[in-house]
């Protein structure tokens, strides 16, 4: 936990909150950049996220509440700038304290190896756990670059520890073709015109459930800001509406949202990653 408020806070003064003790759910942003490939910028997407999250309107239309409410505690930057491991293990075990103080949350990144951490930090305290991940790779790459915790290594790190549901991709290099699981892998071209999939996936799922958005998931045309930008992704709604069905069959733990890449000209993709964000928490704690 931060012994010093963040110079700027998830929903600012009207939807944020400084005070960690009454908070419900906590935000740590983790603003690493180090094994991206392509685009970087990944490191600017957790400030750039919060700066987005003062534009908000803070009641939500669907969940008819202001889950704000329920306080969002913003917690100081995670700037491990080492290798990807050692930053991993800083995510765990700073996430692992607010998990133990029954903290509802969330990573915002920085490059998808920084959600390696927070899915070991729930997988530790939590049992029955499946990952959903959405994203337009696969990431099951047993090495990329020397190393294991690379971005494109993120989900073979996950898979040592929990299932996987893998929903969105579209971007697979052969030599994952052998760790891909045929049946919990919804490829983007099967799903992008229908909803038949959804009950298919969610009988994968156990009790409880882990959300990890790789923002590249999206079709370029509503979130061009990632690293690796990728065609034929999904729409907002065709999201939303899917993960809305998942946390009223299941228990939502956490989740994490990563890989904005800002544009300073273009702040419409930073503002829909806040918007995002707020949403899943709108529907994890709907009443």
């Amino acid at each position: 936990m931060s012994d010093k408020i963040p110079e700027i806070i998830f929903g600012a003064n009207e939807g944020g909150s400084t005070n960690y003790e009454s908070s419900e759910i906590v935000i740590v942003p983790v603003p690493y950049d180090g094994t991206s490939t392509w685009i970087k910028g990944s490191d600017k997407g957790p400030i750039a996220l919060l700066k987005a999250s003062a534009n908000l309107e803070f009641y939500d239309i669907q969940a008819t509440s202001c889950v704000c409410e329920r306080g969002i505690y913003t917690d100081k930057p995670i700037t491990e700038d080492r290798c990807p491991q050692s930053m991993a293990l800083e995510v765990k075990k700073i996430v692992g304290e607010h998990l133990n103080k029954n903290k509802f949350t969330i990573v915002i990144g920085g490059e998808h190896s920084v959600s390696i951490g927070s899915i070991y930090a729930h997988a530790k305290r939590t049992n029955n756990l499946t990952v959903i991940q959405f994203d337009a790779h696969a990431d099951l790459r047993e090495s990329y670059d020397d190393h294991k915790y690379n971005h494109a290594c993120v989900m073979a790190r996950v898979k040592e520890h929990c299932p996987v549901v893998q929903i969105g991709i579209r971007s697979v290099a052969a030599e994952e073709k052998d760790a891909i699981e045929a049946n919990r892998i919804f490829y983007a071209h099967e799903i992008y015109n229908n909803d038949d999939w959804h009950d298919k996936a969610i009988e994968l799922l156990t009790d409880n459930v882990y959300i990890t958005v790789d923002l590249d998931v999206f079709d370029p045309g509503v979130m061009p800001s990632t690293g690796t930008p990728e065609p034929g992704g999904m729409g907002w709604y065709e999201f939303m509406n899917f993960v809305e069905k998942v946390i009223k069959k299941k228990n939502l733990v956490g989740f994490d949202v990563v890989e904005l890449c800002p544009n300073e000209n273009h702040p419409g993709p930073d503002f829909f990653a806040a918007k995002l964000l707020y949403r899943l928490c709108s529907m994890k704690f709907a009443e």
